[in-house]
């Protein structure tokens, strides 16, 4: 027994120190509420563009929207960390999450993801019946498809996953227009699309975690090799994007196509270079700037 209570003291001497706030933003993964919103609102501007739509005469649907889609995003990520925090505690970059060190209770961190997803959900039906669905099924995919039954069993759990983090665009447009236009799905598409190499250069950074995790990554299962070969592939995939939304204008297709190019070529690079992690990490990294700069430039075309 005195063991077992040094152990328990040691352990907790060891968490870092944090605030309320700080437990609170990890709970909900504020890193993906924060990309997502991004997305969310890219969809929604370009359809109050393609409708002739003043925003100015929409604030009750963009409010609606952005805080309807952040509560089921962050709810669904609540969900996530409770029943990830059995397996979260063997990895550095989720060990500390509060779930994992005990500082929120899991009971009552489920029953808050699950008032969020609530309220949420009811959120975007009150913008239009068609963003009130494509919630759910958001949801539905990362909690249940994704988070509960494809992520320890499969190595096609981050195509899976991919479905979930494509939906923020769609939801944001469906919110203004039901008849989701072809640029709408085209959002879902590079969404989709771009999921799987971003996702594969973390597994590459982060395999040794994976392995200890017994989570069926593709650089875990497959090796190194086989995962550049897939990660070029999904690069490729996202070539034609850019020829579907020519509507955005020469600049956004011309900038689109130069990223999707830049991407594929440090992609292929990864042939020559001989440090693969580092090689992951520039491709990572790149994928975050490719997301980022493309969806906001979506929004600067349509201003300007």
């Amino acid at each position: 027994m005195s063991n077992s209570r040094l152990m328990t003291n040691v352990e907790k001497a060891e968490i870092p120190t944090s605030t309320v706030w700080k437990d609170f933003l990890a709970l909900i993964k504020v890193g993906i509420v924060n990309s997502n919103l991004i997305t969310t609102f890219t969809g929604m501007w370009l359809a109050f563009y393609f409708t002739n739509t003043h925003f100015l005469n929409s604030l009750d649907t963009m409010f609606l929207t952005l805080v309807g889609s952040s509560l089921i995003i962050a709810g669904s990520c609540v969900i996530n960390n409770v029943y990830d925090r059995d397996i979260d505690h063997l990895m550095e970059r989720t060990k500390e999450r509060p779930t994992v060190t005990g500082k929120i209770n899991g009971t009552k961190a489920s029953l808050l993801g699950l008032l969020m997803i609530a309220f949420g959900i009811v959120m975007l039906f009150m913008t239009t019946v068609t963003a009130g669905v494509i919630g759910i099924i958001g949801v539905f995919s990362y909690v249940v498809l994704y988070t509960m039954w494809s992520k320890r069993k499969y190595v096609s759990n981050t195509i899976v996953g991919s479905i979930s983090g494509a939906v923020p665009p769609l939801i944001g447009w469906a919110a203004v227009d039901p008849n989701l236009d072809i640029v709408a799905w085209m959002l879902f598409l590079m969404m989709f699309i771009w999921q799987p190499p971003h996702f594969y250069a973390l597994a590459m950074k982060r395999v040794e975690e994976y392995r200890a995790a017994n989570i069926p990554m593709l650089p875990v299962v497959k090796g190194f090799a086989v995962t550049k070969n897939h990660i070029v592939a999904w690069v490729i995939a996202l070539l034609p994007i850019p020829f579907f939304l020519l509507e955005l204008g020469t600049f956004f297709f011309v900038l689109a196509t130069a990223f999707n190019i830049g991407w594929l070529a440090l992609g292929l690079a990864g042939y020559k270079m001989k440090d693969d992690i580092k090689w992951s990490k520039l491709m990572f990294v790149y994928s975050l700037n490719y997301l980022t700069i493309l969806f906001v430039a979506m929004v600067i075309v349509t201003v300007i």
